[in-house]
């Protein structure tokens, strides 16, 4: 009766990993939140590409950079948290499959994922530079030391990530 018991209880807990899957339906939902503000972004850049500034039209791209970067993120997680820990996606016959789907484990993941995070950070901090400078924003020198501080501590926390990997033996799969 026990070993039944056992039985049941561990299929249940295999089979809550189904749980998740609404979950990564919603990124995808993310995704389409993504593209609308994307498809805004670019409008209102087509739209005034006469009236903008050089500067303007800089931190205007570099908006549809951060939205792309973000976008990327979204994907990595939406395709490698599902591989992992839902199902695998049978798309291997497909010629369009990213050659590394279903090669990123958690280890990996999480190492794009900081990865991804950084450069948004770059991205944002490079914008805060760009507003700073041509004078559309003024940021105090504490807020900028703030933003620079927060990107210094993601590219530390990514170093540190990949240093933990590679005393693990995990550095050699990546």
């Amino acid at each position: 009766m026990a070993k039944f018991l056992e039985r049941i209880l561990e299929q249940l807990i295999f089979s809550s990993r189904w749980l998740m899957a609404p979950m990564y339906l919603g990124l995808v939902g993310g995704l389409v939140i993504l593209l609308v503000k994307f498809g805004q972004e670019f409008s209102h850049i087509a739209g005034h590409l006469g009236s903008l500034t050089e500067q303007e039209t800089v931190l205007s791209l570099l908006a549809l950079v951060d939205i792309t970067l973000v976008g990327n993120l979204l994907i990595m997680v939406i395709f490698s948290g599902y591989e992992n820990f839902v199902s695998r996606i049978d798309t291997a016959d497909s010629e369009d499959r990213p050659e590394w789907m279903g090669k990123v484990d958690y280890s990996g993941l999480k190492l794009k994922l900081i990865g991804s995070i950084v450069a948004i950070s770059a991205i944002d901090l490079l914008k805060a530079f760009v507003h700073q400078s041509s004078g559309t924003a003024s940021f105090s020198t504490e807020q900028m030391a703030w933003l620079v501080g927060i990107h210094l501590t993601f590219i530390i926390t990514g170093v540190l990530f990949a240093w933990m990997d590679k005393i693990a033996g995990h550095g050699s799969d990546h």
